[in-house]
């Protein structure tokens, strides 16, 4: 598979672009990530001229509005230039699959971002630049580089990167009533993980050639939504379950058994869910199923990245 084209803010892959003319280099960025995205760097703070090394700015509350504002010169407001080079990434965007921002930046920060109101800060806010870029593309999966140090936040993002990495490759392919079908068909599983996937499926019930294009919109951005929520190990031990249902008559006594004690045991927290997924993939290369085979739920990215392992 060819790599993943991907944003970043450019500190995050050692660029000297930050305020001082330091960076923020991420070893785990750039030496495991980078093995698999094609990371497309930009910052915002340099594309609208602030220069390096720059005065150092901050959200600042105004009335009922925030602004970004300079620390020592608060004449200095880079608000609206920020929002328009936001507008601006829409197009270079339009192939990106993921975007990983800087944390509590005033410009790129996801969230928590300080905003100063009388002096004092609160972490309530979110970069000018990053709140204006996820506006304006509501699919795109966003992380911080700090978050992608918990194990279960780093798999959600990277989770959805390949899953709306394939919906572009499918467009790319042509759309149509087979294609859109077999990619629901294909992650079911993952969506079950995340919540109630006839919810989805509704949404294809009625799927004919005339609303395609419409239902395809509806479905994707309902998609991407509902692969936000972090999965719970609750909800993986349902789809366990659930796929232990298609190997009920193919499986011995003690076979059947042995998974539902690591399925217990994945409960309880005693195994990662690499463990009982592994015993799976060992049952149905003896028993194939032609819908397990195509699912992606038990693999939904390169195994190399060994994201299940930590969960």
């Amino acid at each position: 598979m060819k790599k993943i084209p991907i944003g970043i803010s450019s500190c995050l892959l050692g660029e000297r672009v930050r305020y001082d003319g330091g960076h923020k280099s991420d070893a785990y960025i750039i030496g495991t990530l980078g093995n698999y995205f094609e990371f497309r760097p930009y910052c915002p703070e340099v594309a609208i001229g602030l220069g390096i090394p720059r005065p150092t700015i901050h959200l600042l509350k105004k009335g009922d509005g925030i602004r970004c504002v300079g620390v020592k010169d608060p004449s200095l407001d880079v608000t609206d230039a920020l929002r328009a080079a936001a507008a601006q990434q829409t197009a270079p965007l339009a192939d990106v699959c993921g975007y990983i921002l800087k944390k509590d930046s005033p410009s790129c920060g996801m969230e928590r971002v300080k905003v100063y109101e009388g002096g004092q800060p609160h972490r309530q806010g979110v970069g000018i630049f990053a709140e204006e870029m996820m506006r304006n593309n509501p699919l795109l999966p966003v992380e911080e580089e700090g978050r992608l140090g918990d194990p279960g936040l780093r798999e959600n993002f990277i989770q959805r990167v390949y899953v709306l990495y394939r919906w572009k490759t499918m467009l790319q392919a042509g759309l149509s009533l087979q294609s859109l079908t077999t990619f629901h068909a294909r992650h079911k599983l993952i969506i079950m993980s995340h919540a109630d996937y006839r919810d989805l499926g509704q949404l294809l019930a009625g799927l004919t050639k005339e609303n395609l294009a419409e239902r395809a919109g509806q479905y994707i951005l309902q998609l991407m939504q509902t692969l936000k929520v972090v999965v719970k190990r609750s909800n993986h031990v349902n789809v366990l379950q659930h796929i232990q249902g298609y190997l009920k008559k193919q499986l011995s006594a003690d076979e059947k058994a042995e998974l539902c004690e690591l399925i217990e045991r994945y409960r309880h927290g005693e195994i990662p869910l690499i463990v009982p997924l592994t015993l799976f993939k060992h049952h149905f290369r003896k028993c194939p199923d032609p819908y397990i085979e195509d699912s992606y739920y038990m693999s939904p990215y390169p195994q190399e990245l060994q994201l299940i392992n930590q969960l």
